[in-house]
């Protein structure tokens, strides 16, 4: 899954519409493999991207929510232990391969 797309369910306030466009132009940008489309192309990509932020917005409404309401803080709070622990592995990985944490 594309790093950049978040997580859009079961949130507090909810979603915003703005929220839902982001995530769609991110795939559509990462399945297209372009960040801009040329003239030529610029129509299917508009197209792409309100299919799927419609689709998005659908799958949202539908979808039955368990447990607690995520929150946008509690969000990146989750993302900045998980980058700690990728940090300490890396670190891990390098010391145990001979490597000087420090670089040199």
């Amino acid at each position: 899954m594309c790093r950049n797309i978040r997580v859009l369910f079961h949130f507090q306030p909810p979603t915003t519409p703005d929220e839902v466009h982001a995530a769609s132009l991110q795939y559509v940008r990462k399945v297209s493999g372009t960040l801009k489309p040329i003239e030529a192309d610029r129509a299917a990509f508009e197209a792409a991207v309100a299919e799927i932020a419609s689709a998005t917005t659908r799958l949202l409404e539908a979808l039955t929510p368990r447990g607690p309401c995520r929150t946008r803080e509690g969000e990146r709070e989750k993302g900045r232990v998980r980058w700690k622990r990728r940090e300490a592995a890396m670190a891990a990985g390098r010391t145990a391969a001979g490597v000087k944490s420090g670089g040199t």
